[in-house]
């Protein structure tokens, strides 16, 4: 089984490429920071550093939705790429495949301005995942604890 759970932040913005043919899928290139838990010896934040890519429809959501410094929550795959360079040299690389891709906090919460299109709609109620229950007492529920 080959499976990777990372979440981290984006180290710059998406880069959104086509591929060639007849039937061009999109390819969306970044990378993402990811805290490590445990620090050496008290030191500042260290970070491990991941190449990413999404295919398809999903590779077009990261260019339009994602932007350096957004948080995500990643599920994919790990690939090698190894290759032999110009100069003879072999190269080793490791990129992680997509499959899916979530956001880890609200869009304000990085410090980034909303989209246009969520602007224009700022009287409208924001909907922040939770449920919203009137105030009530316990009587009114339906169940005892």
């Amino acid at each position: 089984m080959n499976k990777v759970i990372l979440m981290g932040r984006l180290t710059r913005d998406p880069e959104l490429r086509y591929s060639a043919g007849e039937n061009a899928t999109a390819i969306a290139r970044f990378s993402i920071a990811v805290d490590r838990r445990f620090r050496k010896g008290g030191d500042g934040a260290e970070a491990d550093f991941f190449n990413c890519t999404a295919f398809g429809r999903q590779g077009e959501f990261v260019e339009k939705y994602l932007k350096k410094g957004t948080k995500i929550l990643l599920s994919g795959r790990i690939q090698n790429d190894n290759y032999t360079n110009r100069d003879g040299q072999k190269v080793n690389a490791v990129q992680i495949i997509a499959e899916e891709i979530e956001f880890a906090e609200s869009r304000g919460a990085s410090g980034g301005q909303e989209p246009a299109e969520s602007q224009s709609r700022a009287s409208v109620p924001v909907n922040d995942g939770f449920m919203n229950l009137p105030d009530s007492s316990d009587e009114d529920l339906p169940f005892k604890f």
